[in-house]
């Protein structure tokens, strides 16, 4: 089977100048929308945005988030060489073809523990995937495992309450700043108020105190 390449270039463009698809049917909701931040401020650009060459521009095919989140970077883009019809079949198909994937839930219980991360959205991304394991137990019997273990309050760590707040200037981000007592830089995206002491479960391990 003869497949062909249809990628003409990888150009570097400036997110603002890319033209939405006007068939783009993906919607993003906020969730998507800080965790995508999150992972941009972390690591930055690793994929490309794609497009195609029309007589008014770089129409986008994949990548209208990142173009949003961004638009006065310059950003990678797979320019195609395809028409509108093929590019239609792209839209409609590229994020089902991944959704169709399936996965090794031991080999996504072992990466997870392996990302550090500050952005509470994608702490909160994650937590997402590691809430979809299927049990390793039987959870029609659940008792005979739980017999002997001690209590586990899990408590709801959600906030009750966020807030927007939006400075006019740099200097009433910093009073703002000085009174909550908390640090806000340029790359600040939330806060806790008051200060959310991070606490993580997942090296903590139960001990028989009569085996110490």
């Amino acid at each position: 089977m003869l497949i062909k390449n249809r990628i003409k270039e990888l150009r570097n463009v400036r997110a603002g100048d890319l033209i939405p698809n006007k068939k783009n049917w993906r919607t993003h909701p906020i969730a998507q929308r800080e965790a995508l931040e999150g992972v941009l401020e972390t690591i930055g650009y690793a994929d490309a945005l794609i497009a195609r060459e029309t007589p008014d521009g770089l129409i986008l095919v994949d990548g209208h988030l990142r173009a949003e989140t961004t638009p006065d970077a310059e950003v990678p883009v797979l320019v195609l060489d395809i028409n509108e019809r093929e590019a239609d079949m792209l839209l409609a198909t590229l994020d089902p073809l991944a959704g169709m994937a399936g996965r090794d839930e031991l080999k996504l219980k072992d990466l997870l523990q392996t990302i550090d991360t500050e952005s509470e959205a994608v702490l909160g991304l994650l937590s997402s995937l590691a809430g979809d394991f299927e049990p390793m137990v039987d959870t029609d019997n659940w008792e005979e495992h739980w017999d002997g273990m001690p209590e586990f309050d899990n408590e709801d760590l959600r906030p009750v309450r966020t807030l927007n707040v939006h400075f006019r200037s740099e200097e009433d981000a910093y009073k703002f700043a000085e009174l909550v007592g908390q640090t806000i830089t340029d790359k600040t995206k939330s806060i806790w108020h008051p200060i959310l002491e991070k606490n993580t479960y997942q090296d903590d391990q139960y001990i028989d105190e009569e085996e110490v």
